[in-house]
């Protein structure tokens, strides 16, 4: 009987730290995952013209882009015009035809 509880404490152990691993799979590293491609792909959809919001909370329309910068107009003052990193942009809206 002693010698079965000592065999029997390790292989306890070890599916503690299983069970742990991927709790902290599940519970972080997942959704860190799926919430870095959304985003990816929401940056991919960006196009000239689309209403965005930024991190900041700024809505603006973009005039022009390059690969990794966009540069986005703020309000109706057609000289308020900033460039800005894509991966600032947070929300982006489609102007209807």
């Amino acid at each position: 009987m002693l010698v079965a509880s000592s065999l029997s404490q390790p292989v306890i152990l070890i599916g503690y730290i299983v069970f742990f691993c991927a709790l902290m799979y599940f519970m972080a590293i997942r959704p860190q995952q799926k919430e870095k491609k959304r985003q990816q792909e929401l940056l991919a959809s960006v196009a000239v013209g689309d209403s965005v919001l930024i991190s900041c909370g700024f809505y603006g329309v973009i005039i022009d882009m390059t690969e990794d910068t966009v540069i986005i107009e703020f309000g109706n003052n057609k000289n308020c015009r900033i460039p800005v990193q894509k991966a600032v942009i947070v929300e982006i809206e489609k102007p209807e035809a």
